[in-house]
């Protein structure tokens, strides 16, 4: 660590690190956080280990506790600092949801976000539902190995001797007999398949409630659930799952993001289901906590007005005889110098600098001068951006308006109001990436918002007019997601991301073929994944969409998209980030983010009718372990 005030400032000009910084994301609730203050609103996060405890020592079998706070006090801070805290214990798993995209259809979006929090890496090679089965069949057979050890030892021992499906189907047996309670045996043998690599994103993909490839099911033995059935099998399927994963840790289930505007058509707003919701895991688990987070007014105005309230509030916020929320506290002059001390601190490690002192560039007085206006974690953060390069540091030779070269491209150098947020959503994305590519609905909005963004431009021979919404009837909807219209209406591309199988892909392209009915010249098909051979009906649809109807299959590529979800995510938090339209766009223009971008491109230029070559066998990440060489002196009692 070297301390040189001129290198220090140096660094300032061209480093800020609380620009970007003001919202945060799903993807820094499992991955890597903001600088953390345990001491700021500690009351809160300390309910939530106080009542693990008790319930880890049998003293409570379910417990409610809701926050409540206005926006950027940070409760999404205490959901991270609970979060990553909970990673170093052994006692609890986390699940966390903050998606709501079809009210209609909670009971599945639910299930689709317990198991997707069953998937992240948190060791090398090992995910927490293989955790779970590990410790399940440790229990059933009395065995006494880890995770590790069953993933790259134990089975490839059995699986010497033995075909996969004769091993999965004979422990599965056995823990039916075993374990009477778990009712449904195709959950025990999705989650034994996740121990096993080839299989293991299949049977993820099973347990969240989507159809596999009818090959690939009936290779594991998992029937498809029909689609009209989806929405009344998936609570039930989410208890059990929730029920197994009780037998070996607490399952601490957050609901963040509930303030959203969104009504579903019983007339309930995505708070008000989400508390039926609770009340209904409340009564029926094993043993668990609920957790979730929301404005004060949305407290006041929508749980306390619902049907049979004072149940559902009895459960919400069991732990509290007075029956109220736990309320965030507004930060003090105390909590801003630790807040910043931190943040700063981070900072000049990770460039191995040491500052004059810790607080600077900032004067300890005004950080404390702010804490007498009782601000938000966000506001003190957005201050610390506007202010972290004090007048005192010449900054004569940053450029204070944007530079093209004479190539005419945006140099790195260039400031821009977005360019921070955009560089710090990239990283999140980043970070998130893999899970991403299965999220159909933020790759269709930075796909939607990109081509918006070149409305009156011309691209690939595609004077682009509009971007617009596809009419459809109620059975149509949601499998061609919008059109591009171009060259006078004479060009009128239907786009149609889709990462699922089974039936879905096969509906999709049925849509996507039919030119006269959803009114578009050419069907463009956006899929990272293959189309399993054995779906003989998808592939015949394919092939009239590539060879008769002139369309075409542009594959999804990750480094593609990345960018694309970036500065979706930046419109999409754009109140909170205090950015318009126009600024985002301007960096958009100015950066030709959009404009270089290869799937941009690829969709509006004139098809190849074949198939990509550079496509994956599913969204989601295969990492096969390497076995041990001590494998023959694992004595199985089998």
């Amino acid at each position: 660590m070297t301390t040189n005030t001129s290198s220090i400032d140096e660094l300032i000009k061209t480093h800020n690190p609380f620009a970007g910084h003001i919202v945060v994301r799903p993807q820094q609730i499992w991955g890597k956080s903001f600088p953390d203050v345990p001491s700021i609103n500690a009351h809160a996060s300390n309910a939530v280990f106080d009542a693990i405890d008790k319930i880890n020592k049998g003293q409570r079998q379910t417990v409610g506790i809701t926050m409540t706070a206005e926006k950027g006090l940070g409760k999404s801070h205490i959901i991270s600092r609970i979060r990553h805290q909970l990673q170093t214990r052994k006692d609890s798993l986390f699940i966390y949801m903050s998606k709501y995209d079809n009210l209609n259809q909670i009971q599945n979006q639910f299930l689709q976000s317990v198991t997707s929090s069953l998937r992240p890496i948190i060791r090398p090679n090992v995910m927490p539902c293989q955790e779970i089965v590990a410790a399940l069949i440790n229990e059933v057979m009395e065995w006494k190995y880890t995770t590790e050890q069953y993933i790259s030892n134990v089975f490839p021992h059995l699986l010497k001797q033995n075909s996969v499906t004769a091993v999965i189907e004979t422990l599965r047996s056995r823990i039916e007999q075993k374990k009477p309670n778990i009712t449904n045996p195709y959950i025990i043998q999705a989650l034994l398949w996740t121990l096993y690599p080839n299989y293991a994103n299949a049977a993820n993909f099973w347990l969240s409630g989507q159809e596999l490839p009818e090959e690939t099911a009936k290779i594991m033995g998992l029937p498809n659930i029909q689609s009209d059935n989806k929405e009344s099998q998936a609570l039930s399927n989410v208890r059990q799952i929730l029920d197994i994963i009780s037998d070996y840790r607490v399952p601490v289930i957050c609901f963040d993001e509930l303030d959203i505007a969104d009504i579903a058509d019983n007339g309930f707003t995505a708070a008000q289901i989400i508390a039926n919701l609770v009340k209904d895991l409340y009564n029926n688990l094993d043993k668990g906590l609920l957790l979730l987070a929301m404005y004060p007014e949305t407290w006041r105005d929508q749980i306390t007005y619902l049907p049979q309230a004072e149940a559902v509030i009895d459960r919400l916020v069991s732990e509290k005889s007075d029956k109220q929320p736990i309320a965030l506290k507004y930060l003090n002059s105390d909590d801003i110098v630790a807040l910043v001390k931190t943040w700063l601190q981070e900072f000049y490690q990770e460039h191995q600098q040491t500052p004059s002192h810790p607080l600077y560039p900032f004067d300890e007085n005004k950080l404390r001068e702010l804490g007498k206006g009782k601000p938000t974690v966000r506001s003190v953060l957005k201050w610390c951006a506007d202010n972290f390069i004090p007048p005192s540091i010449i900054i004569d030779d940053q450029p204070t308006e944007p530079e093209i070269n004479s190539t005419n491209r945006w140099t790195s150098t260039t400031l821009h109001t977005v360019k921070p947020y955009y560089q710090s959503e990239l990283a999140n994305v980043d970070n998130s990436i893999d899970s991403l590519m299965e999220d159909e609905i933020a790759i269709i909005n930075s796909i939607w918002l990109a081509f918006t963004s070149l409305v009156g431009k011309t691209l690939e021979g595609v004077s682009i007019q509009s971007v617009e919404e596809i009419v459809a009837s109620t059975a149509d909807q949601g499998y061609i997601n919008f059109k591009i219209v171009g060259n006078k209406k004479k060009v009128k591309i239907g786009v149609s991301v889709v990462q699922q199988d089974g039936k879905f892909i096969g509906a999709a392209l049925r849509r996507l073929i039919d030119y006269k009915k959803f009114d578009i010249t050419r069907g463009c098909l956006v899929r990272s994944k293959y189309i399993n051979q054995g779906a003989t009906q998808a592939r015949e649809l394919l092939r009239k969409l590539l060879t008769e109807k002139g369309g075409e299959w542009v594959g999804l590529q990750k480094q593609d998209i990345k960018p694309l979800l970036a500065i979706w995510f930046v419109y999409e938090n754009q109140n909170s980030y205090e950015l318009k339209d126009e600024q985002i766009f301007d960096f958009l223009e100015k950066t030709q983010l959009v404009i270089n971008n290869p799937l941009i491109r690829e969709i509006l230029s004139d098809p190849s009718g074949q198939e990509p070559t550079n496509l994956t066998d599913d969204g989601l990440p295969i990492s096969i372990p390497q076995s041990v060489d001590n494998t023959d002196n694992i004595e199985l009692d089998f």
